[in-house]
């Protein structure tokens, strides 16, 4: 099933909102992305870094339940890991069905290759790389996800620079703007936002455990998509920052 004209298009004013004009090649590529393998803007399953595009964890793992994938399978490769040295490699096979023989991918991470502001959670980020690499694979998937890059800086334009120190990613001010952290709590006071799941929505976001170890580029972009979320449509907002809620205990 193809995606509504209409629905198509608010994906599109939507990114053009967040990441400015976009036209050209990267919307050709975008307006593909989005009719493809159905992927949302509105969900951050799509991103812009540095004039690229790049799918998340989130978006994936949506494909694959779309297309009714029949399992992930994940198993750590002691061989080539080093827990020493905080160095962890994965092997992950995707089932797209119950006879599939599965595909399969290979996720490694040490404080080399990944950011500053997640060091100590090399394990989960190797799995994570493992299980975007074999659903890229299953679903013919050849942009690169976002957690497979190292640090990010728009300073250079390239992914595995080092980027600003933990301490000044979100509470930075740029040029006399209030400080990312303000514009945020902001935001959540202007449209009666839950701040804890706005939070959690925004680690989701930026593909990292927590927000404050988010770097500071991608706070800004969900930041800036968070704002044109409210915008547009407040109930889909709603509904988003709903499902991530924690199902309440159940009483004795």
């Amino acid at each position: 099933m193809k995606r509504k004209p209409d629905s198509l298009a608010s994906e599109l004013k939507l990114a053009k909102r967040i990441w400015g004009d976009i036209a050209g090649i990267r919307l050709t590529e975008l307006r593909q992305l989005l009719q493809r393998y159905k992927l949302s803007v509105a969900l951050g399953e799509v991103i812009d870094l540095d004039n690229h595009w790049y799918v998340t964890h989130s978006g994936l793992i949506r494909l694959a339940s779309r297309r009714r994938c029949d399992g992930i399978r994940t198993t750590l490769q002691q061989r080539f890991s080093d827990p020493a040295a905080n160095r962890w490699v994965f092997r992950a096979t995707v089932y797209k069905s119950p006879g599939s023989k599965g595909f399969v991918g290979y996720g490694d991470a040490d404080p080399s290759n990944v950011s500053t502001l997640v060091s100590g959670a090399e394990m989960r980020i190797a799995e994570t790389r493992a299980v975007n690499r074999a659903l890229r694979k299953a679903y013919g998937i050849g942009l690169c996800s976002v957690e497979e890059l190292g640090s990010i800086s728009t300073n250079s334009g390239r992914p595995h620079d080092r980027e600003p120190s933990a301490k000044n990613s979100t509470n930075d001010s740029n040029n006399g703007q209030p400080r990312l952290r303000d514009q945020l709590c902001l935001l959540i006071r202007q449209h009666n936002l839950d701040p804890t799941l706005v939070k959690a929505y925004a680690a989701d976001f930026c593909g990292t455990p927590s927000l404050k170890e988010a770097n500071r580029d991608l706070v800004r972009s969900f930041i800036s998509h968070l704002a044109s979320c409210a915008k547009e449509d407040r109930d889909m907002l709603i509904c988003r920052l709903n499902s991530y809620a924690q199902p309440a205990e159940a009483k004795p």
